[in-house]
């Protein structure tokens, strides 16, 4: 559990650093921290030292406690070395490793540092990595959105950084309550022509794998669904499984499950992204479904782990390294002074052929 200065501490600097608190405001009162916090003067007294300490607060004698703006000349952002920050929802798994090395090598072209945070697919700890790069003041920012198909609580931060004129780009996906720029993959054509290979090879009972919490996940599900509806072919919302980031622990179970409940229907299906597709060839193995004689499987994104399968993966491509390096060279070039650069890019995905895809005989 945390002292509750601390939590006194952390709730002003969120306030800084999300422009809820200004540079040059005055904060509450101790009083008015006491009651709100139910906690003693010496408590308040403690938190209200230590942000003064880090330069976010200073108190003016007879009149208050405010906001400074020191806080931003302690950081490595104003040094001559320029830092970019770089926030993910994963840096390990899937595709993240390729994309931080594309970035990674732009950055050390022009002698950029990096500074890297994860958030897991999670607002708080995307929240937690905003404050650290506001309060690092870094130069400039790349971000993957977190959850980007639902609302996002940390509007502010980012509005925050407009406010600062600290420049940034997003990857994969964006915030669509946000007009900023960004790198993506046109994830409808990617579902599309997945769909389509599968039509074109004389599949009529199309499934989808679909997650619902990310923006990729949503036009990935629009590329689907066009394919359908192009080759006249109806859309059956049982042949859909959706999933979350809280629950794809249980996609194993569920695939079971759906699949079982198919199998006298389905000849095929669209996975959300080459983990799934082969975790969708690992259950078929445990139910006796043979990929791709029974079942025919495409996955999206090109990752490692299609590679490196024991069978390969049809699947589309993903430009990963290309992207974090595109989306270093836009904020070097934005801090350069650049004018005229493009807001929108969006990477067009090619079909690979592997060994999951079967003509269905009539």
């Amino acid at each position: 559990m945390k002292p509750k200065y601390q939590v006194i501490l952390e709730d002003i600097k969120s306030n800084i650093l999300s422009g809820a608190y200004s540079v040059g405001e005055q904060i509450p009162t101790e009083f008015a921290l006491q009651d709100k916090y139910k906690v003693s003067r010496q408590t308040v007294r403690k938190a209200i030292l230590e942000l003064s300490n880090e330069g976010f607060l200073r108190s003016e004698k007879g009149s208050g406690t405010y906001v400074s703006n020191q806080f931003r000349s302690k950081t490595g952002g104003n040094s001559s070395n320029k830092t970019i920050g770089v926030i993910t929802t994963y840096i390990s798994d899937y595709i993240f490793p390729s994309i931080i090395r594309g970035i990674e090598a732009r950055l050390n072209e022009d002698n950029y540092s990096l500074l890297l945070a994860s958030t897991n697919n999670d607002v708080a700890q995307e929240k937690k990595a905003l404050e650290m790069m506001l309060s690092f003041g870094v130069d400039g920012l790349i971000i993957e959105p977190t959850k980007s198909n639902l609302y996002n609580p940390n509007i502010a931060y980012y509005l925050t950084f407009k406010e600062q004129d600290v420049p940034f780009i997003m990857i994969n996906a964006y915030y669509e309550e946000l007009e900023v720029p960004y790198f993506c993959l046109d994830d409808v054509q990617s579902s599309y022509l997945a769909t389509k290979e599968l039509i074109a090879n004389g599949h009529t009972q199309i499934g989808i794998i679909a997650k619902m919490d990310d923006l990729q996940g949503k036009y990935r599900m629009k590329g689907y669904i066009k394919a359908l509806g192009e080759a006249k072919l109806r859309f059956h919302p049982e042949q859909v499984l959706s999933f979350y980031t809280e629950t794809k622990q249980d996609l194993s179970t569920n695939l079971k499950k759906f699949l079982t409940e198919q199998r006298d229907e389905l000849t095929a299906i669209v996975c959300y992204n080459d983990e799934v597709g082969l975790e969708v060839v690992h259950v078929c193995r445990q139910l006796g479904i043979s990929v791709p004689e029974d079942l025919s499987i495409i996955g999206q994104d090109n990752s490692y782990i299609s590679k490196n399968a024991n069978i390969k993966l049809t699947t589309l491509t993903h430009p990963q390294e290309q992207m974090g390096r595109d989306a270093a060279d836009w904020v070097i070039k934005k801090l350069q002074g650049k004018k005229d650069l493009s807001n929108q890019t969006y990477y067009q995905p090619v079909l690979i052929e592997g060994e999951t895809v079967k003509k269905k005989l009539n």
